[in-house]
């Protein structure tokens, strides 16, 4: 494992050693935690093959089959974005708003729902809420619903800008991963996420915006009076996104939110009472 490690830190990995020992565990059927229970003579000579996958900047997620995201165990791969560990600080904030609702069963919609990782958490952790997750491509949708089976989440393939008008008006809250990276900024995203997750699920116009600006009207045509959205966007986007879901839209409390590192990572608004 340490030549393992020195390889993908070579590589420019960003966690050399976490995915070394990531990839010896799904290769040997054990924990992280329980690797020195593998002597060096047993080590599965399979496991260099993924190293050098994973030395070639191929996703870990999408080598072993699977991303964990708080509370849940999914499954990934081609053709879907894998969920980061930044979301899990937007998806907390929003379990806790919701909690603080006095609502008994709160309606919730996920937009660009992708492998689910958002809605099922929000459906684990606020046990009586409904929850609905929407996700136009195909290809998304496959592991949506694979990770979606025997949850109490609902499925729907549509497009984030025009979903679920049968709902207008009575949702408590919005959540969304949307794409918002600018098209300028191809060239300076990391390899894992350029060449291996969606398009669709990454770039968003010329500046990064134009998917939140759907959502942001989206989203007021879905929440009821009161209601709150959540939505994440880069970190070079703290400045921007609150300006979106202005008092003139119909928002109040339009705030930006750090993540666990301290960068702008996600915006929260209300929708106005009339």
């Amino acid at each position: 494992m340490a030549q393992a490690t020195q390889r993908l830190a070579d590589a420019g990995v960003p966690s050399p050693r976490f995915d070394a020992e990531e990839l010896a565990a799904f290769v040997h059927g054990v924990k992280r935690g329980e690797l020195h229970n593998v002597p060096d003579g047993d080590f599965d000579a399979r496991y260099w093959e993924t190293v050098a996958r994973r030395e070639a900047r191929e996703p870990l997620q999408h080598i072993t089959g699977r991303a964990f995201f708080r509370y849940l165990e999914l499954q990934v791969g081609p053709g879907v974005f894998v969920p980061r560990p930044e979301t899990e600080s937007v998806v907390g904030w929003a379990i806790d708003a919701v909690r603080a609702m006095d609502v008994v069963e709160p309606l919730i919609v996920d937009l660009c729902t992708g492998s689910g990782a958002i809605a099922l958490a929000m459906a684990q952790e606020v046990p009586r809420s409904r929850v609905h997750g929407v996700e136009l491509s195909e290809d998304a949708l496959r592991w949506t619903r694979k990770n979606a089976e025997g949850s109490r989440v609902t499925v729907h393939q549509g497009d984030a800008l025009s979903a679920l008008p049968e709902l207008d008006g009575q949702v408590d809250l919005v959540i969304s991963n949307p794409p918002y990276i600018p098209l300028t900024e191809w060239e300076y995203v990391a390899p894992e996420a350029r060449d291996h997750d969606p398009d669709m699920a990454l770039f968003s116009g010329e500046d990064g915006l134009d998917t939140i600006r759907g959502i942001e009207r989206t989203a007021h045509r879905l929440l009821r009076p009161g209601g709150l959205v959540v939505i994440e966007h880069a970190d070079t986007q703290g400045g921007q996104v609150p300006w979106i879901f202005s008092e003139e839209a119909g928002w109040a409390d339009a705030a930006d939110h750090p993540d666990l590192n301290k960068r702008p990572r996600f915006a929260t608004a209300r929708k106005a009472m009339p």
